[in-house]
């Protein structure tokens, strides 16, 4: 009997080729024969599952935002006890800094997406910030709920503090990328602010422990 095929799985497999030849080459110079070799499949199988390379880039960038959801879910599982506000927050920012192989190659290929959504139609816009817009809403909240609890300074306004705190992310992970800085010293930077936002800080978090 022919064995079944798992076709989830295999355009999971398709998606992580694409991501390992992007960390390694950037997304710009990818095509599907390349994604193909590195897959261990053949163009024609490519193509049956994505049709076009657009199709294949929009699932790419699908798959790598619910690789960042699990980095974000297995942070907030490694913070001791019930992680509240501000764990989750550090966890949400750390997990996009390149500390390590993976966030290097998820950081890489996620700026290689943005810049790719200003010229590409298929990109451009929606669905490309989408996954920006909800992760400055998963902040916003998440500092919201700080601010009902009185964790964090009076006045503070939390779409504001989300929106900046994305972006020096963001921002720290383009220079750890570069050379400029090490993780430590973005990390630092990140607690730095994040100490200006919380009234007091927490000993033990999560940015105060970067992978070695």
């Amino acid at each position: 009997m022919p064995k079944r095929v798992d076709h989830t799985e295999r355009r999971t497999e398709i998606a992580e080729a694409l991501v390992r030849v992007a960390g390694r080459r950037g997304l710009h110079a990818v095509g599907m024969r390349d994604v193909a070799a590195e897959a261990g499949v053949s163009l024609r199988l490519v193509q049956y599952y994505f049709e076009t390379k657009e199709k294949l880039l929009l699932y790419g960038l699908q798959h790598l935002a619910e690789r960042f959801g699990e980095r974000v879910a297995a942070r907030c599982r490694a913070a001791e006890g019930s992680p509240g506000p501000r764990a989750k927050i550090e966890a949400l920012l750390m997990a996009s800094l390149p500390t390590d192989k993976e966030s290097r190659a998820f950081h890489l290929v996620y700026t290689s997406y943005a810049i790719l959504a200003v010229t590409e139609k298929a990109l451009a816009a929606q669905p490309f910030i989408q996954n920006p817009d909800a992760a400055e809403d998963a902040l916003t909240e998440l500092l919201r709920q700080a601010q009902e609890a009185d964790l964090i300074q009076p006045g503070v306004d939390v779409r504001l503090e989300a929106v900046g705190l994305l972006a020096m992310s963001a921002g720290l992970g383009t220079s750890i990328l570069v050379g400029q800085r090490n993780s430590p010293s973005a990390v630092a930077v990140l607690d730095h602010h994040l100490n200006r936002i919380f009234q007091g800080s927490r000993r033990g978090s999560p940015t105060q422990r970067t992978p070695e």
